[in-house]
């Protein structure tokens, strides 16, 4: 065989080798999308359960958990992986895709509470969202909103007359903050308002991550002459820096799993009720 014939051979099997590779990596990356995914709906994976599930060696699926701890998307734990409670807010899309059925079911309950007529704040936040889907066949309501995304939503009820509180715009969740948006809060007097969070805390605290939507938040509180906060089960395991407020101002909780016996009992002594909802 001639040089050039070994070169040529040793080119194509190197071309064969590196595409090989590019699609073993593009089938990792796409599975650890997916494991991502599951985790952050079931709040846990397993390895044997993922080696199953994709049918892949244990080895493989470690390797994953692995490559998604370092990134700090996920928390190696015995035998699998858990979503990470840090004070790092999760992205807004993927906020959205978490637990997407708990929230829904809370939306649905909270807007049952809610009659035609009424006059509403909501806050920023994918619970908050969820509310205002099922708002879509109430009638003659006035939403007062700091999230464009809300106000999006509801455009499609016709007889909801939307106001948009201005203020400075914070693309990465639709959210407008700051003291033009907290003076404009201030001349509404509300029926309701319905409160996302980013945690709730064993204290009864509810919790958020940027000081300038606490101060539309509490606005809101002091404005409304009834308080409902949204929060699935999630925001339970989480932490965050900031205090919006206490359970004990708050009139109804929504959520989709039950409190833990010393915070149920707190809200019982405040007079807080719990509705706990069913997916």
């Amino acid at each position: 065989m001639f040089a050039w014939e070994r070169a040529l051979g040793a080119r194509v099997q190197g071309t064969r080798a590196d595409a090989g590779e590019r699609k073993d990596e593009m089938v990792s990356n796409f599975r650890q999308q997916e494991i991502l995914e599951l985790a952050r709906q079931e709040g846990k994976v397993t390895v044997d359960g993922l080696a199953e599930r994709y049918d892949v060696t244990v080895q493989t699926i470690r390797r994953d958990l692995s490559d998604l701890a370092e990134t700090g998307r996920l928390k190696r734990v015995h035998g699998g992986a858990v979503v990470p409670s840090g004070v790092i807010n999760i992205e807004y899309d993927e906020r959205r895709r978490l637990n997407e059925a708990g929230k829904r079911s809370i939306g649905q309950a909270c807007a049952g509470h809610i009659p035609n007529g009424a006059s509403v704040f909501m806050n920023i936040g994918t619970s908050t969202e969820a509310v205002a889907r099922s708002l879509l066949d109430h009638e003659n309501l006035l939403v007062v909103t700091n999230n464009i995304n809300i106000a999006n939503i509801l455009a499609a009820n016709k007889s909801c007359e939307i106001i948009v509180a201005g203020g400075v715009l914070r693309r990465a969740d639709g959210g407008i903050v700051g003291g033009l948006t907290v003076e404009m809060v201030k001349q509404f007097k509300f029926d309701y308002s319905v409160l996302g969070c980013s945690a709730l805390d064993e204290d009864g605290d509810l919790l958020d991550f940027d000081g300038q939507e606490i101060m539309v938040s509490s606005t809101a509180i002091k404005r409304s002459r009834e308080v409902m906060v949204v929060a699935d089960h999630h925001k339970f395991q989480r932490k965050a820096p900031l205090t919006i407020c206490s359970l004990c101002d708050v009139d109804i909780l929504f959520t989709d799993a039950p409190l833990s016996s010393g915070l149920d009992e707190k809200c019982a002594t405040w007079g807080t009720r719990v509705s706990v909802t069913s997916v």
